[in-house]
């Protein structure tokens, strides 16, 4: 008779595209998060969470820009129903803005943070599961909204470390790029097809430059793989206009703004971008946000055919070193803009809408390469263990320290192997070991041993700074906590 086969043990593996985290990371994030939450309600903005999972009806099309609808969402089907994870925060903000709009207040004004799900390809950097902090307006037509939203931005990337120097937001609006369009002989349904070519190829200016575009704009272009891509088919002189608009940005943005006017002419949709443009530096002049924060730009092409006004980006000024060592700029960390049509899925009538995604994984990231982050999240105080018999006794040690703020805990682990503890504590990054046996406990007194400066010492034994610092104390039992918190503040 043959043996039945043994089921095959799971593979302890994360999935492709996805990633785990731990403690300082984690803890990096919900201090991160903490700060911005903490602009965006100085603001007036109030905290908003949705489900993890919405209808395939109510996300829409998904992923803005892409020309897969319908695919790109991790989808299933439950009842006749197809429900997805959500791809992004704006979508379920829609969702909730028609549902509730009996109730909710007019303008709404919302942030919402946690993990969004996207079905795509990974890559370096680049995974399925990934946090976004929002934060929107919706039923503001006013240019007022998007500036606040500008002003808001700055003020977040500098409450989280980003210092003033080290940033720019970057301003643009689709109704100029639609009355440059228009100058270029692209407006009507008719030319909905070279529309969006133009709107892909412009949305391509970071990776294939000028010249890549300007290929796009024309007949095509050849990658360096032999693949062709069809271009729009433009002629030179409406190529240009196009080329023109991205090129147009000038030394401040009351010039950046006069040669966009020049671009667009009397086209009525341009000239009122323009107009929305100016207003938008005026604002924010008024408060202060000048050039060294937020400049007029109108090489800013994210998301130009998802957005109906106003678009904007944080990018992030310094350099840092790539995977291969050069020096790059590190990039945008940050996006958003006016988008009047999403509401409108629902209720069938437009209602005007602005916001911003702040990427906290790349925004992490950055403060990591600046070295502003600790790599390592300071551990617990440990309670070590060398009377069994004795548990409750160092329970109540601990429980001392938890009381007065300390995080720590006692040692669960076999104490047998006294050793073995102290290995755990050096995982754990553990400051502080507190050792008491038999003997310490007759004379009700406790071992207090700092492990930071245990380390130091271990890296350079003959250091002049460690003299005069005792590696480990004794003192009564009754002044453990103040001795501990001493010599934590002198590790600080």
């Amino acid at each position: 008779m043959a043996k039945p086969k043994k089921t095959p043990r799971p593979k302890a593996v994360t999935p492709k595209g996805f990633r785990d985290y731990f403690g300082a990371e984690v803890t990096h994030r919900n201090e991160m998060l903490a700060r911005i939450a903490e602009v965006y309600h100085r603001y007036g903005f109030d905290p908003l969470e949705t489900s993890g999972v919405e209808t395939v009806e109510a996300l829409g099309k998904f992923l803005p820009d892409v020309d897969r609808p319908n695919e790109g969402v991790f989808a299933w089907e439950e009842d006749s129903d197809w429900l997805a994870l959500r791809y992004d925060l704006t979508a379920p903000l829609a969702r909730v803005a028609a549902q509730y709009r009996d109730t909710l207040p007019s303008p709404y004004r919302r942030y919402a943070m946690g993990p969004v799900w996207r079905n795509e390809k990974p890559g370096p950097g680049r995974f399925r599961q990934f946090y976004q902090c929002d934060a929107d307006t919706v039923g503001a037509p006013s240019v007022a909204a998007d500036a606040e939203i500008c002003a808001m931005l700055s003020d977040t990337l500098e409450a989280v470390g980003i210092p003033r120097g080290d940033y720019v937001i970057r301003v643009n609006n689709r109704k100029v790029l639609n009355g440059v369009l228009e100058v270029a002989g692209l407006s009507g349904d008719d030319k909905d097809a070279e529309r969006g070519i133009v709107l892909r190829a412009i949305d391509k200016l970071d990776r294939l430059g000028v010249e890549g575009v300007r290929a796009l704009l024309g007949e095509g272009r050849k990658d360096e793989s032999g693949d062709f891509t069809k271009g729009a088919g433009l002629d030179d002189t409406s190529a240009e206009v196009i080329v023109g608009f991205m090129d147009a940005k000038r030394d401040d943005g009351a010039t950046t703004v006069a040669r966009l006017r020049e671009l667009v002419g009397d086209s009525q949709i341009g000239v009122a971008g323009c107009d929305e443009l100016e207003l938008i530096a005026d604002l924010l002049a008024a408060q202060g946000y000048g050039p060294d924060r937020i400049v007029i730009d109108p090489s800013v092409v994210r998301g130009l055919g998802y957005y109906t006004g106003p678009v904007f980006e944080a990018e992030l000024t310094f350099e840092v070193t790539d995977e291969k060592g050069r020096p790059r700029n590190f990039g945008s960390v940050a996006g958003g803009g006016r988008y009047d049509d999403l509401v409108k899925r629902f209720t069938g009538q437009e209602v005007p809408a602005t916001g911003v995604s702040i990427g906290v994984d790349r925004l992490l990231a950055a403060l990591h390469a600046k070295g502003r982050l600790d790599t390592k999240a300071s551990g617990p105080v440990i309670v070590t263990v060398m009377d069994k018999a004795r548990m409750a006794d160092y329970q109540n040690m601990v429980a001392e320290l938890r009381q007065a703020g300390i995080r720590a805990e006692v040692y669960l682990g076999n104490p047998k192997n006294f050793g073995n503890q102290l290995k755990y504590a050096d995982k754990r990054d553990s400051p502080i070991a507190v050792i008491a046996g038999g003997d310490e406990f007759d004379r009700d007194v406790v071992q207090i041993k700092d492990l930071i400066l245990g380390a130091e010492i271990a890296k350079d034994a003959t250091a002049e700074e460690w003299k005069d610092r005792p590696q480990q104390v004794e003192v009564p039992r009754t002044e453990m906590l103040a001795r501990i918190r001493q010599m934590l503040e002198d590790q600080s």
